[in-house]
């Protein structure tokens, strides 16, 4: 396991980074931590609660605090977010769900030309916090800032991560974390294809929730 962004005090979310491939299957099972998993690449299968399902690129899957699941794979590379326990609960708003798969058709309008399609919140049984794919265009959207707590994974670049005072290159598997209200812009640094990012935050809700700051 390869752990991305560490817990953070004042945070309940964190990241890793985690590769199966035969032989022995990953075994999850934490008492007080949902688990929201994101197929970067290869192939397998999850086998939760005497269902199985089958995994493959762009695929997530939910594992909630107390489930026992068994994950095995050829060549499997999964991002491993994490949400605990002292979070704002979502009242639920849907069926639980063990897996969802990245499908463009179902994207909805964000910030800008940008757009999201939702994996998990409380929708489909992930009260604690929410997690989505995004699809940025070529350039970048407006300063802006968030009322959650996210971490997002990168799972292919190039791109560009801005604050004030400073940038950061995006490449593939990168991961960064926003603290509520910090002042932001991802950018998509490729000059002909769109970009999809990965990001959990919580409380649950939108992730076309932003508030537009002023530029640096």
């Amino acid at each position: 396991m390869q752990v991305v962004i560490a817990p953070l005090d004042g945070s309940e979310l964190a990241l890793a980074v985690r590769h199966v491939d035969g032989g022995k299957p990953l075994e999850l099972e934490e008492a007080d931590l949902d688990s929201l998993l994101y197929v970067v690449s290869g192939s397998g299968s999850l086998a939760l609660e005497g269902t199985e399902e089958e995994l493959g690129r762009g695929a997530a899957a939910l594992v909630l605090a107390g489930e026992h699941a068994s994950i095995s794979g050829d060549g499997l590379e999964l991002a491993h977010a994490t949400v605990g326990a002292r979070v704002d609960r979502h009242a639920p708003l849907g069926p639980r769900e063990t897996i969802a798969r990245l499908d463009t058709d179902r994207a909805e309008r964000a910030l800008g030309q940008r757009a999201y399609q939702l994996l998990f919140g409380p929708h489909n049984g992930s009260t604690r916090a929410t997690l989505f794919a995004g699809f940025l265009p070529p350039g970048r959207a407006p300063w802006h800032y968030h009322l959650y707590d996210e971490i997002v994974f990168v799972p292919e670049g190039p791109g560009r991560l801005h604050r004030r005072g400073s940038e950061i290159e995006l490449a593939a598997g990168s991961a960064f974390r926003l603290r509520p209200r910090e002042v932001h812009v991802v950018e998509n640094a490729s000059a002909d294809r769109d970009m999809t990012v990965v990001g959990l935050f919580t409380p649950a809700g939108s992730p076309s929730a932003a508030y537009l700051a002023e530029e640096p």
